[in-house]
């Protein structure tokens, strides 16, 4: 099993547990890494200095016990605001590492944000209120806005590429084969693995049984493959009894599709974040 997660959720946003649930978690593993990751997006988001003093606590109380990074998952529509707003950028920049996701896509009316990660009966309102129920273009406007996360969010790794597809095994809406679908994919797959970015093998929705499939599917995987792409897995995990929920099937649809090696942030010699490469054989 690999030993370490680097998308962790915890009380602080929309987990279950306490930050130091999950390292003590982490420990009973046998983890050598855990990097904490909370959620900064326009609906679901933290009270950053609260979490940022948390993890460093953490960080020193276990450091010679396992290796904890200080990162946050920030989406590419967030944006502070109010009086906090300048301390809160502050803090963002002072993270160890950054996970770029979308959640959210603009309304083209100019209306309010629509999520592809709340439930599939707002999901399918704003569709059918912005993009005429054609869940194609809703796609296509999900792709354009993930292929801006990196300059948004200047991201270590690219999290849950696929996301727009989580309620797809239950209701069909997308025909992931079409190529309606899947050309606005592979161009912006294309694009961010042109600007050096990692994608996660995100297990979240195969450990909750949202889905059948991993982030990203197995056929955008084997083109990231072939693109040349980097690949990190992590459990996306918002309780403990997760935290390592779906590696196995990870390492095991990562080797199919080509992947020899998944990448590991750790702390350099610097202290700033690094990303070694670790073997997949082995690991399952």
């Amino acid at each position: 099993m690999l030993r370490g997660n680097f998308h962790t959720h915890t009380v602080f946003c929309d987990g279950a547990d306490t930050a130091q649930a999950m390292v003590e978690q982490a420990l009973a593993l046998g983890f050598t890494h855990l990097g904490f990751s909370g959620h900064m997006d326009p609906d679901i988001h933290m009270d950053l200095e609260a979490y940022d003093a948390e993890i460093r606590r953490l960080q020193e109380a276990y450091r010679d016990r396992i290796e904890i990074l200080r990162g946050v998952e920030l989406d590419g529509l967030y944006r502070p605001d109010g009086v906090q707003a300048s301390a809160e950028r502050a803090l963002l920049r002072k993270m160890e590492y950054v996970i770029g996701s979308t959640h959210y896509i603009e309304s083209p009316s100019g209306g309010p944000l629509g999520s592809v990660d709340d439930t599939w009966e707002r999901l399918r309102t704003f569709c059918a209120e912005e993009f005429g129920g054609d869940f194609y273009r809703l796609s296509k406007e999900y792709y354009r806005t993930e292929a801006e996360v990196f300059a948004r969010t200047d991201c270590t790794f690219v999290g849950h590429f696929d996301l727009v597809t989580r309620f797809n095994d239950e209701r069909h809406f997308l025909v992931e084969e079409d190529p309606r679908y899947y050309m606005p994919a592979l161009e912006t797959m294309e694009y961010l693995v042109s600007k050096g970015l990692p994608f996660e093998i995100n297990c979240g929705a195969v450990n909750r049984g949202r889905k059948a499939e991993l982030y990203p599917n197995r056929f955008l995987l084997k083109k990231l493959r072939e693109m040349g792409g980097e690949i990190l897995i992590s459990s996306d995990a918002h309780q403990k009894e997760l935290l390592a929920g779906g590696f196995d099937t990870a390492v095991r649809t990562a080797v199919a599709s080509g992947f020899t090696h998944t990448l590991f942030p750790e702390h350099g010699a610097d202290g700033r974040i690094v990303l070694r490469e670790t073997a997949l054989e082995g690991t399952i």
